[in-house]
This record gives C-alpha cells, structure tokens and sequence, in this order.
C-alpha cells in the first residue's frame, strides 16, 4: 500500500515532538538523529462553534463538590516496594517499570503477582516477549504461584483489553509495552505510534475500568524508556532500575508518583530465587570495611530521602614523575581537583607532588556535597599516616574559603549513624540548631555531635 505524501508526519523518538519535515536535531529535545517516520491518520475536522448552543457533555465542580476519599491502595507484601510507591499500588493506577535488559523488570513482575495471589488477589500476566513455558522457567525459580494468577502470551492490544475487561483482574501487567500492536495502526511494534496508541489504551482501561496496570518498558542507551516521552506523562507512576556497578545489587527509584513521594528509593539483591528486598543498605555498603586503616572515613549520603552510611578511600603517594596524578572512583574528577586544591591553599598542606587516589566503595556514583568533609578528611588521613576512628562520621560541604556549610537531613543522617554503631559525627555547626532536640536526648548518650566550622579548627 502506498504511503500518501501528505500524510507523513516525523515525530521525535525521544520526546516525541512533531515535525512535517525531517529534521537533524530535534528542537525539543536536542537530541541528534532521533526522527522517525509515521504516517498520520487524518480525522474529521468538526467544527465546534457551530456545536455552541447545544448543552455541554462535562459539568464543572468546585472544590467542595470534589469527593476527598483516600484511593483505595493494596499492599503487595514487598515492603521496600510499597513503601516506595507510597503504601501500596493505587487501584485503577496505572504504572511504568522501566530497566535495562535482564536487570530483573520480570522477575520483580513475577514476585509481585506471587505475592497478590498469596492475598487471593487475581492478577493476569501478559507477556509479549516470552512464551508461557519461559515464563514458568522463570516462575520455578521463584516459588508456587496461586490458582488466581493467570498468565497468557499475546501482543494484540484488542485482544488483551477484552481479556481484561471478561476477567476483571485486580491487577494487569504488561511485559512490555513495546511488543504491543493495534489493529488500527499499520506500524511494526514498537513505533512510535503503536507506543502512543497501546499506552493510551490501557490508560483508558485502568481509569474506566478501575484495574491497576503496571507496563514493563525497554530503555535507550541513555537510560530513558524507549519511545515518545507523552508515555511518561500520561501515566501514574514512573519507576527505574538502576544496577551497582560492584555489587549484585538493583536499586529501584521512583522517578514520578502521584499518589506518593517522587523522591524515594529500594534497593534489591538479585539470588538464585529472585530479588531480596535489602532493609538497611548501609550494612551492604560497609560489610568488609578495614579496621585501623588509614584513608579511609565513612560518610551519610541521603539518596532519595534514604540515609546510606558509605566509606570513603583515599591513597595519597609520593608521585614518581614529573606531574602528579588524580584519580577518582565514584566522584566528578573536577570536583576532587577542588578540594584537593581548597587544602593546599587553606591547610597549607602541599600536594602538588603527590599522586592522589579517591574511591567511593560499592560502586556508586556519588552528587551529593555533603561528602566534601570526608573525602578531604581520608586525603588528610591517607597523608599523614593516621586513623581517624572506625566510628566516627564526617558529613559536610566546603567552600572556597575552608568553611563547612550546611546540609539538609542531619536527623536522619544521626539516627542512620546510631543505628550502625558510631559513636561520633562531626557535623556544620550551622546545623547544630536544626537538630531535633528528642533525638539529641535520645542519642546524647550513645553518639557524640561534634561541630566543625571550618577546615582550620
């Protein structure tokens, strides 16, 4: 069948900005090569003014007619998962799990149905990718499923939504979104318009219907889902998986929720029989810490609104050329070269001919500036050849000018510490005031808050 010219529109698989020509660069987006081909379905142009005297469809309310009624959630029984999307999934939500390949979107599906047929919850599985003898490989693993868990291998979206609409689950999933096909798109899936269409139909099908949907997106090479970035918009909740680049470990954020927090994270462990929900992340990252050992200082980061207690290492050695070398693991280099530069002006230390090496251990790639403080604390330690205490914690950003600023969350950075066993933290002494004056009486005996103004004190 041939393509009419004056139909072809170019729509951005990025962002999904939409252009009548071709075009290099998308003006939206920036990003480069990103346009693709589609042919536009024209409609009926209706002319709504003449439509004007006619009663309208909608009613308008005002805020006191607009019902208050908490949304009905269900727990899934996966606790760091209901507390990152905010007590439990949303009935008639819809839900984007987003991931690179094979970092656990099914298997994480697969226990989260597990879990809802063990409440007598029905849930049918959609899978667009594997057949049901892959999907049962997968499920052995994970353990005996309930009789309310159905599962079915198909991709087209008519088919599935009668499917749905006979059965009536409590919960929909969709693995993925990017096998899904319309009968009334001549498209292969995956394009930007069956993208479009089949997520526009299962958002009419969880807010019509009231069944919660959660779709398994694929991601680009830069770590976005893959399709029009409207998907995203248009549905509820938007979750990401991230991998550790050391450890076994899967870290779950929520990008978008609204009906919770957009700022919360869980962390996973993958086993041989699924993903293990990880309660304290600080224990992983610090299992193996050296005693005694010089350079190295722990930190609390606050991903996400979660406190994680990481260590800090630092080698600093007599260089054996003519330029000394920097590196770092874990932190923007330019960041490091500024603090290594903010103690040679303001520490009088000479560093210049010394090669310096700073490592964040477990992997993770570290933004926030509160960790200022401890690295210059283990460079320090590392040149001079002193332990500066197993429990003690450094929490601080540095200016310019040597002094420690302020950082948000001391409390939850002070109880994070207590509950490791730290019996020290050295904090901004502009914070000191902001702390909950119960926790220092709860704490006042077990951990001592120490104040730092500046790194000449």
């Amino acid at each position: 069948m041939a393509k009419n010219k004056n139909n072809l529109v170019y729509f951005c698989k990025e962002c999904g900005y939409e252009s009548t020509k071709w075009l290099g660069q998308c003006p939206s987006c920036k990003s480069w090569d990103s346009f693709v081909e589609e042919v536009k379905i024209i409609e009926k142009n209706i002319d709504i003014f003449t439509e004007i005297s006619k009663k309208p469809d909608i009613i308008p309310k005002t805020i006191d007619e607009i019902s208050d009624k908490e949304f009905e959630k269900t727990k899934i029984g996966i606790n760091e998962f209901d507390n990152l999307i905010g007590g439990g999934i949303v009935k008639g939500s819809l839900t984007l799990l987003g991931g690179s390949p094979g970092i656990g979107k099914s298997t994480l599906i697969l226990q989260i149905a597990k879990k809802l047929g063990e409440q007598n919850k029905s849930v049918l599985y959609v899978s667009g990718e594997e057949s049901l003898s892959q999907i049962k490989l997968r499920a052995n693993r994970i353990g005996k499923f309930s009789d309310s868990v159905k599962f079915v291998s198909e991709t087209n979206i008519n088919k599935i939504i009668k499917l749905a609409l006979n059965t009536n689950p409590n919960l929909l999933i969709i693995d993925s979104i990017q096998t899904m096909s319309s009968d009334v798109e001549d498209k292969t899936p995956g394009s930007i318009s069956q993208v479009k269409t089949a997520t526009s139909n299962f958002f009419r099908l969880s807010k019509e219907y009231n069944i919660s949907t959660i779709i398994i997106g694929h991601i680009t090479k830069d770590g976005s889902v893959a399709g029009p970035k409207l998907m995203e918009h248009m549905v509820d909740t938007v979750l990401y998986f991230e991998d550790d680049a050391l450890k076994n470990l899967r870290i779950l954020r929520c990008r978008k929720n609204r009906f919770g927090s957009s700022d919360e994270l869980a962390v996973f462990e993958m086993d041989e029989t699924g993903l293990k929900e990880i309660t304290n992340p600080s224990e992983i990252f610090l299992d193996g810490r050296p005693k005694d050992a010089t350079g190295c200082v722990v930190t609390c980061i606050i991903e996400s609104n979660k406190p994680i207690l990481i260590e800090v290492q630092a080698l600093v050695t007599k260089s054996s050329y003519g330029m000394a070398r920097r590196n770092a693991n874990g932190i923007d280099i330019n960041r490091l070269n500024l603090l290594i530069a903010i103690i040679e002006k303001r520490m009088q230390i000479p560093l210049f001919e010394y090669d310096i090496y700073v490592n964040i251990t477990g992997g993770l790639k570290i933004k926030d500036a509160s960790i200022d403080l401890a690295i210059i604390m283990a460079i320090i330690s590392s040149y001079s050849n002193k332990v500066l205490g197993d429990d003690v914690i450094y929490c601080g950003e540095v200016g310019l000018s040597g002094e420690v600023r302020s950082i948000v969350n001391v409390n939850k950075r002070i109880q994070e510490g207590m509950k490791l066993g730290f019996k020290k933290i050295f904090l901004p002494k502009s914070n000191i005031d902001n702390i909950d004056k119960n926790i220092i009486d709860k704490f006042k005996n077990n951990i001592e808050i120490k104040a730092i103004t500046d790194l000449m004190t």
